[in-house]
C-alpha cells in the first residue's frame, strides 16, 4: 500500500517554474521582461474558453458578411455604421444620429452589465471576454502549434539561432501577421458595404482612411496580442484598479485554498509518516505553469490575476492522480474562504491544521463551507440586474414606440414677416420633413389655428391654402419653404398662435410643430 502510494505521488509531473510577475518578485517598471510560457492547460475551463474563443472570434469577423433586406432604397448590410449617410443599422433596427441616445443607453447597460459580471464573478469578463483576452489566446494557439509546448518553447528560446529557430519564429510571426490584418480588416467592413470595400482595399481604391485603420489596428493587434501580452492587462488596463471597489466578501474569485492546502510539501508520504501536518499541495507548480499572467494563485489575490481559471484545471488534474477532492483551486468567495481558515486554524489561534477541516475518514467536516450557487442571488447583484434590465426596457420601449417622421421648423429671422399691398401679413418658415423609413411616402402638411390664415408652400399647389400633400424621398431629409398669410382684417388671431403639422395619414403617424406668428408692433 506505502509502494503503491509512492508511485501515484512520483507520478504527479513537477514544473520548476518561477511566477515572474508575481506582486512577491515582480521587479520595477523599466524592469526587461520576462518571458511567460504558458502550458496548455485542459480541463473545464479551458473548454469553456475555446468556446468563448470561438464565438466572439466568429461574431467579430463574420457579422459584416451577414445581409438584411431592408428593400431597395437601404443597405442590405446586417449590421453597419454608415458615417456617409449618419445612419446605423443593427438588423431590423436604423439608428439616426439624433437617436444617439440609444446608443448612450447600450452603454450604460454596458456599463451595469459589466458591474453585474464582476460583483457576481470576479474578473470573468477579462479571463474569457476581453478582446485582449481572446486575441492573446489565438495568438498562443499559433505559437504552440508551430513552436511545442511549454518546455519545447523555453528551449527554443534559449538556444543559438540555428535555421530550425529562424524558419519557426518568421512562420509564427507570419500568421501573427496575417491575424492582425484580417482583425484590422475585418473592422473596417463594419463601416462600408463588406463585399463592396473589400474588392476596392484589393484593387488599391479604397479611401486612404481604410489603409490607416488596417494599418494602426494591424500595429496593435500584432504587439498587444503577440508581443506584449500580459504586459497590457498588467501596465496599460485600467480594469484591475477599479474591479477592487466591486468586488464584496460574496463576490466569486479565483482561490488557492490554503486551509486544506497547507502545509505544502512535494514529500507528503515522508512527512506524514514523519508525524507532520500534510496539505493537499504536493507543490508541483502545476498552477503556475498555466497562468498566461506568470502568477502564482497561492500567493493570494493579486491584481495581475484575470480570473481566467486555468489554474484551476491544472489542480484539479493533480487531485485527480492523487485521489484527492477537487477544488484546491477553485472559485470561491471570501465570506467561504475566511469561514473554513477559522475552522483550520481553530479561529485563527493555530498554524492551519488539514486534520481540523477533516473528520477520521478523511471525507472534510459537515461545517466546511462550499460554493452554493444562491450566493449570486444577493441585494447588489440584484440591484445591478434590476438597474441594467430596467435600461434595457426602457430602450425597447423607446425603439417600438418611436416615430419614423420627424418635423422640424426654423421661423425666418431676417425679415421676420412682410407687408403685402394689400395690407396682409406673410410669415416665411423653413421646414424639414424627415422621413425615417427606407421607402418614399406621401406627407400631408398642414396648418391648425388661426382660422384665416392661408399656408403656401413653394414649388407645390394647395387646394384650399391650409394643407399640402407632398411626395418625400425614402430615409432622407426633404426641405420646404412654407409661407403663411394673415388677412388685415384677421390680425388679431396672430396672438393665438398656430400649429403646422405632418402626417403620413397611411402609416398614422403625425408631428406637431408649435409656431409663432409675427405681426407689426408685436411683442
Amino acid at each position: 500500500m506505502q509502494q503503491n502510494s509512492t508511485t501515484i505521488y512520483n507520478s504527479v509531473e513537477r514544473h520548476e517554474a518561477e511566477p515572474v510577475n508575481s506582486a512577491k518578485v515582480r521587479k520595477p517598471l523599466y524592469e526587461k521582461r520576462k518571458k511567460i510560457f504558458p502550458k496548455r492547460a485542459e480541463g473545464r475551463f479551458r473548454q469553456f474558453k475555446w468556446l468563448v474563443m470561438l464565438f466572439t472570434l466568429g461574431i467579430y469577423y463574420l457579422t459584416p458578411w451577414i445581409r438584411w433586406d431592408r428593400g431597395p432604397h437601404a443597405p442590405d448590410q446586417a449590421v453597419l455604421v454608415d458615417l456617409a449617410g449618419r445612419r446605423f443599422y443593427f438588423f431590423f433596427i436604423e439608428i439616426w444620429p439624433q437617436e444617439f441616445f440609444f446608443v448612450a443607453g447600450l452603454l450604460v447597460m454596458a456599463g451595469f452589465g459589466l458591474f453585474l459580471v464582476t460583483s457576481a464573478v470576479g474578473r470573468a469578463w477579462c479571463g474569457y471576454a476581453c478582446p485582449q483576452t481572446v486575441w492573446v489566446d489565438l495568438f498562443l494557439v499559433v505559437e504552440r502549434a508551430i513552436e511545442g509546448d511549454r518546455n519545447a518553447r523555453i528551449k527554443l528560446d534559449t538556444g543559438p539561432w540555428t535555421l530550425d529557430k529562424i524558419w519557426k519564429r518568421l512562420s509564427k510571426h507570419a500568421i501573427w501577421l496575417v491575424i492582425a490584418v484580417a482583425t484590422g480588416g475585418a473592422w473596417i467592413f463594419y463601416f462600408a458595404d463588406a463585399p463592396t470595400l473589400l474588392v476596392n482595399f484589393a484593387t488599391l481604391q479604397a479611401p486612404p482612411v481604410a489603409y490607416i485603420t488596417v494599418a494602426i489596428l494591424t500595429a496593435t493587434t500584432y504587439v498587444f496580442g503577440g508581443l506584449m501580452r500580459e504586459q497590457v492587462c498588467t501596465y496599460m488596463c485600467p480594469w484591475p484598479r477599479i474591479q477592487a471597489a466591486m468586488l464584496d466578501e460574496s463576490s466569486l474569485v479565483v482561490t488557492y485554498n490554503d486551509w486544506r492546502g497547507e502545509p505544502r510539501t512535494r514529500h507528503a508520504k515522508k512527512a506524514a509518516a514523519a508525524g507532520e501536518s500534510v496539505g493537499d499541495c504536493v507543490d508541483c507548480n502545476a498552477c503556475v505553469v498555466v497562468c498566461p499572467m506568470g502568477i502564482d494563485i497561492r500567493d493570494g489575490q493579486q491584481m495581475e490575476c484575470i480570473t481566467c481559471a486555468l489554474c484551476i484545471d491544472a489542480c484539479d488534474n493533480v487531485m485527480d492522480k492523487l485521489g484527492k477532492e477537487r477544488g484546491l483551486i477553485a472559485y470561491a468567495t471570501l465570506s467561504d474562504y475566511s469561514a473554513n481558515m477559522a475552522l483550520a486554524t481553530a479561529g485563527g489561534s493555530a498554524p492551519i491544521d488539514p486534520k481540523q477541516v477533516r473528520d477520521a475518514d478523511g471525507r472534510f467536516d459537515d461545517r466546511i463551507r462550499h460554493f452554493n450557487w444562491r450566493i449570486v442571488f444577493r441585494p447588489r447583484t440584484l440591484l445591478y440586474f434590476g438597474v441594467w434590465s430596467l435600461a434595457g426596457l426602457a430602450l425597447l420601449f423607446a425603439l417600438l414606440s418611436r416615430d419614423r417622421l420627424d418635423l422640424n421648423v426654423i421661423h425666418d429671422r431676417n425679415p421676420q414677416f412682410v407687408v403685402e399691398s394689400d395690407g396682409s401679413i406673410r410669415n416665411g418658415y423653413a421646414v424639414k420633413l424627415l422621413n425615417m423609413i427606407p421607402e418614399p411616402r406621401v406627407i400631408t402638411v398642414s396648418i391648425e389655428g388661426m382660422p384665416g390664415a392661408t399656408m403656401k408652400v413653394a414649388g407645390h399647389d394647395s387646394a384650399d391654402g391650409r394643407i399640402v400633400d407632398v411626395p418625400v424621398d425614402p430615409d432622407k431629409v426633404t426641405a420646404l419653404r412654407v409661407f403663411v398669410t394673415l388677412p388685415k382684417d384677421r390680425l388679431a388671431e396672430a396672438a393665438e398662435g398656430f400649429q403646422i403639422i405632418a402626417e403620413d395619414r397611411q402609416g398614422h403617424e403625425r408631428d406637431v410643430y408649435s409656431a409663432n406668428f409675427n405681426t407689426p408692433g408685436a411683442k
